[in-house]
Formats: C-alpha cells, sequence, structure tokens
C-alpha cells in the first residue's frame, strides 16, 4: 500500500523559514506528478508548487519566489523550503503525487503537516 507522509511542519514567526518533506513509501514504480497544496481554515485547498512531468518546477504567482520545491527521486522524497514567511501562508500543506504503484496508477495526499506564521 501507498502512504505519503509530510513532516516539518510547526509555528515560526513572520520571515522565518520552514522546510517541509514528504516521503512516499510502498511498491512504487513511478512517480508521475508531484505538487504541494494548501488549505488555510474556511478556505478551499489551493495548489502552491509542483512539477511538470517534464520536471520543471511551477509556482503559484502570488508566493513571489519564496517557496522553492525540490526533490530525491532516490529516497521517493519532495521537499518544499519556505522563505520570508507571512501569517497569510498558515494553513495545512499537503502533498500529492500521481504514480505508478503495485495497485497501478492513482493519485495519493498525504494527511497534512500544519504550518503557522505568527505575526
Amino acid at each position: 500500500q501507498v502512504h505519503l507522509e509530510e513532516s516539518g511542519g510547526g509555528l515560526v514567526q513572520t520571515g522565518g523559514s520552514l522546510r517541509l518533506s514528504c516521503v512516499a513509501s510502498g511498491k512504487i514504480f513511478s512517480i508521475n506528478h508531484i505538487n504541494w497544496y494548501r488549505q488555510a481554515p474556511g478556505s478551499q485547498r489551493e495548489w502552491v508548487a509542483g512539477f511538470t512531468t517534464t520536471g520543471y518546477t511551477k509556482y503559484l504567482d502570488s508566493l513571489e519566489a519564496r517557496f522553492i520545491i525540490s526533490k530525491d527521486d532516490a529516497k521517493n522524497t519532495v521537499y518544499l523550503q519556505m522563505n520570508s514567511l507571512k501569517p497569510e501562508d498558515t494553513a495545512v500543506y499537503y502533498c500529492n503525487m500521481f504514480l505508478f504503484g503495485q495497485r497501478g496508477r492513482a493519485d495519493y495526499w498525504g494527511q497534512g503537516t500544519q504550518v503557522t506564521v505568527s505575526s
């Protein structure tokens, strides 16, 4: 069974940094799409960053280049480095992968990790 688990969230002051990690475990043959989403209280889930199928990175325009997504293919791990954090970045951050596992191709989500930015 494939499982995604995020870590690295926490409480940080405005201007601080956090690095989120997401590890995919289980029988995985390939990972086709990787994305980070976030959901603030009372808001819909919002796409934040991701890798295209050709390996390029894309970001939510409003982030103003404060976040960096990276990955370690050998470890089936994706990271989200978040810098110059603002109170409006407060949300639960979710990792999402569309991958080819033992049960075929499917979309997987982690349980989320809370990021709170204090003013």
